[in-house]
């Protein structure tokens, strides 16, 4: 017998190693040798003051930003209710009542206690 773990997903006995990789021949799911499921753990995003952001938090911008392709300018102290949180680089989307959706920077939001 060997020491590679059956496949999390389908159960399959018939996982291999790849290098860092345990692979699943029958589902095609690929995981971390060392124990961390790839695509299990979240990514934390946090605000500018280093505080953990979740979906639904209110945020407060804290630098004018210009909205690209627009004249409009989302202003300091903006105020945003029930943000979502996204993958990519801009990691956040709202609607800003007076210019409608929206992505923003994660780093140029505080959160809202």
């Amino acid at each position: 017998m060997s020491d590679v773990p059956n496949c999390p997903k389908c159960l399959s006995s018939y996982t291999y190693r790849d290098q860092e990789l345990l692979i699943c021949p029958e589902c095609g799911y690929e995981w971390m040798a060392n124990g961390d499921e790839a695509g299990e753990t979240p990514k934390t995003i946090k605000d500018a003051n280093g505080n953990e952001l979740q979906d639904g938090d209110t945020v407060t911008v804290i630098k004018d930003l210009k909205v690209k392709g627009s004249s409009l300018v989302v202003k300091v102290g903006t105020k945003v209710k029930g943000i979502r949180l996204v993958e990519g680089d801009h990691d956040i989307d709202c609607r800003i009542k007076g210019i409608g959706d929206m992505k923003l920077k994660s780093k140029f939001v505080k959160k809202v206690t």
